[in-house]
């Protein structure tokens, strides 16, 4: 898969658990600061993840991206 492509499945997922609408949301899209969900959130969104996109996550490892586009890089790395 691209990483454009990629981006853009990330970004629908985000838009998805975090109730917020996608063309609002980028690679540079922070988590806390943008977004201010709950653990809860990140929990369904890695969840998601792993089913659609077929790879592993550690929520530690996930909840420690800042941006979209740094939870795209750890997916790319697992892939």
């Amino acid at each position: 898969m691209e990483r454009k492509e990629l981006e853009t499945q990330v970004i629908n997922m985000v838009s998805t658990s975090y109730k917020k609408d996608a063309a609002s949301l980028s690679t540079a899209t922070l988590f806390k600061e943008d977004l201010g969900g709950a653990s809860i959130q990140m929990v369904a969104l890695v969840s998601e993840i792993e089913n659609e996109l077929d790879v592993e996550l550690m929520l530690a490892d996930a909840s420690g991206c800042a941006t979209i586009g740094d939870l795209v890089d750890l997916i790319e790395g697992e892939m």
